[in-house]
């Protein structure tokens, strides 16, 4: 069975949402399935079908975070030595060497990438040119415009 990395941020809140799903979302449908049957004739309820509905969502949703879960390689990287080398789970401070932009990325699973955020999947194209490169080297990246040369300014084990 494959391994996929995950920080320790990633599987808690995988966890947390797990939690929220088992002990409050799945009672609460269930209690909505019930209160729907007391109405009488299923076929023409719209609110027991809702219902059912949500709960398959749930059961869905708890089974797809269970299998997360157990095939998951939790990364702590706090507890890593400091080599200045791009590893998964480090931060990444990138200088764009065309246009003097700074960026800053978390190299994270594939489950928690998010941009917007500053979290990029281990699998991404930037991500894949920098695992293994050193703080000072120069990376390029190949993007749909083109090529784009980064150095790396500094690697946090945060």
């Amino acid at each position: 069975m494959n391994k996929v990395p995950m920080t320790v941020a990633g599987e808690a809140r995988l966890r947390e949402e797990l939690n929220q799903l088992k002990s409050v979302e799945r009672p609460k449908v269930i209690n909505a399935i019930a209160e729907a049957r007391e109405h009488g004739d299923l076929k023409e309820n719209a609110e027991y079908h809702a219902a059912r509905e949500q709960q398959g969502f749930i059961e869905g949703r708890i089974q797809e975070i269970e299998a997360k879960l157990s095939t998951a390689q939790v990364i702590d990287v706090t507890k890593m030595p400091r080599t200045g080398k791009v590893i998964f789970g480090v931060t990444v401070e990138l200088l764009n060497l065309e246009t003097d932009d700074e960026v800053r990325y978390r190299i994270v699973g594939e489950d928690e990438a998010d941009i917007k955020a500053g979290k990029i999947s281990v699998t991404s194209p930037i991500a894949r040119a920098l695992i293994g490169k050193e703080e000072g080297d120069v990376v390029a990246v190949r993007t749909p415009g083109g090529d784009v040369e980064y150095e790396i300014s500094s690697v946090e084990h945060i």
